[in-house]
């Protein structure tokens, strides 16, 4: 049987500093492009202002981890130096509009920056995300129906404009989760997958749940996947009382909340040797696999799989 969410498209890691934030992720072995954020004019006939929020990619092969931080308007503090500004374009008519939109989004980022810093963001990727849209509309799951925007991405001819399509599911207490539409072939070849610790997917988010909620948290996660949750699916849920069984000394500073992603690696001795030469601490989960704790990783634990 074939299904209409069929892995991770990625995880958002929200930061408050994004030079930090992108300091840290190269010393854990990943390979970033400078970060970007929107800039649009707050009325007719003003400049363009930085705005929203500004995001980066490590991009692997099927999926990525996404650092994400909110903006002050007009302001690039807390962006490094090589940070672009994507100027939208929009309708006088519709400039309200898109204000408002951008402010609640940022909104939305500073209230999870706010709760703790780590993964606030889960998406699933889908070969249909509109099959999906029903499926999930027929299944009692609340979502804003499938949207599009565009992303700017660096090709050999210069700066496109790659379609994503997407759906947010209503009312995760774990952050923004939801759907996006398979990674465009067209714009596979763009994608910076040449990581120093050779990270290849993006395979596991780890959902950590009040001691209790399991089966609530388990049923909602089925529903949205279309099938029941197993062992090497692209969501572990755990409760409290169980997390330090697979992440020793593991302690989540609220619930429920994505406590650490998975990414596969095919040479884990590589990993280890980057990871000492960066001073960043390792510990093994339960599994076997090494993982860099969330103290040391601004609130997300990262977990290295050898594929």
């Amino acid at each position: 049987m074939t299904h209409d969410l069929t892995r991770l498209h990625h995880v958002g890691h929200v930061v408050s500093d994004m030079a930090q934030a992108m300091a840290l992720y190269r010393r854990l072995g990943f390979r970033l492009p400078p970060p970007s954020v929107p800039a649009l004019a707050p009325r007719a006939g003003a400049a363009p202002e930085p705005l929203g929020a500004a995001n980066t990619h490590a991009d692997l092969s099927r999926s990525f981890v996404e650092l994400v931080t909110p903006v002050q308007p007009g302001s690039m503090a807390g962006l490094p130096p090589d940070a672009r500004v994507v100027p939208l374009q929009a309708p006088v008519e519709k400039l309200p509009l898109m204000l408002s939109r951008i402010e609640a989004t940022s909104a939305q980022l500073a209230g999870w920056r706010d709760r703790f810093e780590g993964l606030h963001i889960l998406m699933f990727s889908s070969p249909d995300v509109d099959g999906a849209a029903k499926r999930l509309t027929a299944a009692g799951v609340g979502h804003g129906g499938v949207n599009t925007v565009g992303r700017p991405v660096e090709t050999p001819d210069g700066v496109r404009t790659e379609p994503v399509r997407y759906l947010e599911i209503d009312g995760a207490p774990e952050g923004r989760v939801g759907v996006v539409a398979d990674v465009d072939p067209e714009f596979q070849h763009t994608r910076h997958l040449d990581h120093p610790n050779g990270a290849q997917d993006l395979v596991e988010a780890v959902l950590c749940v009040p001691d209790g909620q399991l089966p609530l948290v388990r049923e909602r996660y089925e529903r949205y996947l279309g099938r029941p949750l197993s062992a090497g699916g692209p969501v572990t849920l755990l409760t409290e009382s169980d997390l330090s069984d697979l992440l020793p000394g593991e302690d989540p500073p609220a619930l429920p909340a994505l406590v650490a992603c998975t990414v596969t690696v095919p040479d884990i001795a590589r990993v280890r040797a980057l990871l000492a030469e960066s001073r960043l601490p390792v510990r093994e989960t339960a599994r076997g696999e090494l993982f860099v704790p969330a103290e040391a990783a601004l609130g997300a634990a990262l977990i290295f799989r050898e594929a």
